[in-house]
């Protein structure tokens, strides 16, 4: 579990990294306000994220789930608003970055994905 964790981080500050790279709107001010962001979004994608698509479950269904577009971009913006020095100006600028954000961690979960089964396994091992 913990190797999962340790990947999720790095394939979080990776996703930003990228986000900041393409996007003129997207200024992440160093490795601090990056680390603490890829954390921050990487929590917030783990708890408040699940609890938030529970409450607008009506509203996901009736969007055809394009509302999960708003809720990824709002644990974007709880990451920019807490890391200091990362700042994301403009409404489509939050939404390329949540979608490259996403695009980024979809592909290093698909390449790099079998990770958590490996952690798995080893846990259960040592125990």
């Amino acid at each position: 579990m913990v190797l999962f964790l340790l990947f999720a981080w790095v394939a979080n500050i990776l996703s930003l990294l990228v986000a900041d790279w393409i996007f003129s709107g997207v200024d992440i001010g160093g490795w601090w306000p990056l680390i603490l962001g890829a954390a921050v979004l990487g929590i917030a994608n783990t708890i408040v994220k699940p609890i938030l698509t529970i409450l607008t479950l009506p509203l996901v269904v009736l969007t055809l789930g394009l509302f999960l577009l708003v809720i990824n971009i709002a644990m974007l913006a709880l990451a920019e608003w807490i890391a200091p020095r990362f700042s994301i100006d403009g409404f489509w600028t939050y939404v390329g970055a949540t979608i490259v954000v996403w695009i980024v961690n979809w592909i290093l979960h698909a390449a790099f994905g079998g990770l958590r089964e490996k952690d798995s396994k080893v846990a259960s091992l040592a125990s």
